[in-house]
């Protein structure tokens, strides 16, 4: 089936070509800054195989690696892609032969690849798997075992503080210490390997320990599927699954891989069958690591170097501010609102009033939210009509899906839960406990849900027009039974009075107040008050003209 061709935006494909695999990954990047990946390819070449002991590319192995990046060649033209930005890694790197090998790939696939360094590589795998989380100012070490070198830096959401490349990998390492080995893999073995790991490790242990990371992330086909092996071997039932791989979970599988010949290995419970003679020496190395800096667990990140070129190109574009000024969860709803083409003033107007809305009730004392509702609550608001551009009838229904389907780096699933509900609930149905969207939600998740979708919905009445009517908005105690929602606006807004008068009766149940209105109009000096128009109000709506700023 052929690609649907890209009529807007630019397509730019990134092409990683490392020791164990060659990955692609296949972008477009539109106009307004919003970017859409539209494939990710993953080849498993050897490049590494049998080059570390006489540090020659293998003339297979070569190959092998220009066939696939020939063909990611071929799939980058389907889609049109405008640019191409390849680099290769350690095998290239290391070998002397790799001129030959670069001017191989250059001539048959017609790909020019760029060799980079071990620390450019770690700084690219940093902002792959940062870009992916929420660190804010907590130092982070991160870890990327590839198959020749392991990469290893420290730092927050903002900078990096560390950087280095061990010539550490599992190709790398089996092809010194298990060469064609087809038995068990004795126990004084595995020590011996874990012995010259670290060796080779004193120095930068000793650096790493200085800057005392709050938590370890590691990414790379090594650390997935030993978290997988852990998961399905163990038979983990948490819902967690492969976001973590602790340690005292690794020594067991480790010991019972060992003990399997190869033949067997490649059957052992979820193991990837074209890992199964590296997954050892891979998994000594996280192993080592992990007792030398005293690591209990390591969470996984299924981010990387592609994802790292992707963030650098864009922060040397125009578009550099969606990295270097929003945060990670920012940016995830962003690229969303963009992706899908959102009306982005109404947006904002309909977030801000919600934000005004929450911290008054909050400091009303009416009801104690948590510092993280409001923030769910502001990408609720956001989100809340991305649907539009499939349906207006049920944009809500689409919102829902969009956002559940979206990974939103930088969020827990349950975060991810919440903000497609408040999208769902924002107009027509409300959230009673036992709708179908709830099921399976915490209480705590549900009643944030139920509470947050009340001011929701009454902050996108307030912009029903999609105009900008109403400026400020604000809740005061009338009496122990009555709030009233003060609203400042421009011009006359019955259509905005009418749609709160809606919400009345769902803000009540929710609160347990009366909402009265009033509407403060803000005119010039001097103008005469127009108050036009006959639209049926159910209840009293107190009406004034003020003077405007």
């Amino acid at each position: 089936m052929e690609p649907e061709k890209n009529s807007e935006g630019r397509v730019v494909a990134f092409i990683d070509i490392g020791t164990n695999s060659v990955r692609l990954l296949l972008v477009q990047i539109n106009s307004n800054g919003s970017y859409q990946p539209l494939t990710k390819q993953k080849e498993t070449v050897r490049l590494g195989d049998k080059e570390f002991i006489d540090r020659i590319l293998q003339p297979k192995a070569m190959e092998r690696a220009t066939i696939v990046c020939k063909k990611f060649m071929e799939l980058a033209r389907a889609y049109r892609a405008e640019e191409i930005i390849a680099v290769a890694t350690s095998a290239t790197r290391d070998a002397s032969n790799r001129v030959q090998f670069l001017e191989m790939i250059k001539k048959e696939a017609n790909l020019e690849v760029c060799t980079i360094s071990g620390s450019e590589e770690a700084r690219l795998i940093y902002l792959g798997v940062s870009s992916g989380l929420r660190l804010g100012y907590s130092k982070v070490l991160f870890i990327d075992i590839g198959g020749g070198s392991t990469e290893v830096s420290v730092g927050d959401q903002n900078q990096c503080y560390f950087l280095h490349s061990l010539n550490l990998g599992s190709i790398r390492l089996t092809n010194v210490f298990l060469p064609d080995e087809t038995g068990p893999v004795s126990e004084e073995r595995y020590d011996q390997i874990k012995a010259h790991i670290r060796r080779k490790t004193v120095d930068v242990i000793k650096e790493l320990s200085k800057y005392r990371a709050s938590s370890a992330i590691g990414s790379s086909g090594t650390i997935e599927n030993l978290a997988k092996i852990a998961f399905v071997y163990l038979h983990k039932t948490t819902h967690e699954s492969f976001e973590k791989l602790e340690y005292e979970d690794l020594k067991k599988i480790v010991r019972a891989m060992c003990a399997l010949p190869l033949e067997e290995r490649r059957k052992f419970p979820g193991i990837n069958v074209q890992r199964a003679d590296i997954i050892l020496a891979g998994a000594a190395i996280i192993e080592t690591l992990m007792e030398e800096l005293e690591l209990s667990e390591i969470t996984v990140s299924k981010r990387g170097l592609r994802e790292g070129l992707l963030v650098d190109y864009i922060s040397k574009s125009e578009f550099s501010y969606m990295v270097t000024q929003m945060s990670v969860r920012k940016r995830s709803i962003m690229q969303l609102g963009l992706a899908c083409n959102f009306d982005d003033e109404h947006a904002h107007i309909v977030a801000s009033l919600a934000l005004e809305l929450f911290d008054s009730i909050q400091a009303l004392g009416i009801y104690e939210f948590q510092e993280s509702e409001r923030e769910l609550l502001e990408y609720g608001a956001t989100l809340h009509d991305i649907g539009t551009f499939l349906s207006f009838d049920t944009h809500q229904a689409h919102a829902y899906h969009l956002i559940r389907e979206s990974s939103l780096p930088g969020f827990q699933p349950e975060e991810i839960e919440i903000i497609a509900n408040l999208a769902y609930f924002h107009r027509k149905n409300t959230p009673k406990k036992k709708h179908p969207n709830l099921e399976g939600l915490s209480k705590e998740a549900i009643k944030s849900i139920r509470l947050l979708s009340a001011l929701l919905r009454i902050a996108e009445g307030l912009d029903r027009s999609h105009s900008g009517i109403i400026s400020h908005v604000r809740f005061y105690i009338a009496s122990t039974d009555s709030l009233v929602l003060e609203m400042h606006a421009q011009r006359e807004c019955q259509l905005e009075i009418w749609e709160v008068e809606k919400q009345k009766k769902y803000f009540k149940k929710m609160f347990g107040y009366n909402l009265q209105s009033k509407v403060l109009i803000e005119q010039a000096t001097g103008t005469p008050l127009v108050f036009e128009g006959n639209v049926e109000i159910e209840g009293n709506v107190e009406i004034e003209e003020v003077p405007r700023e």
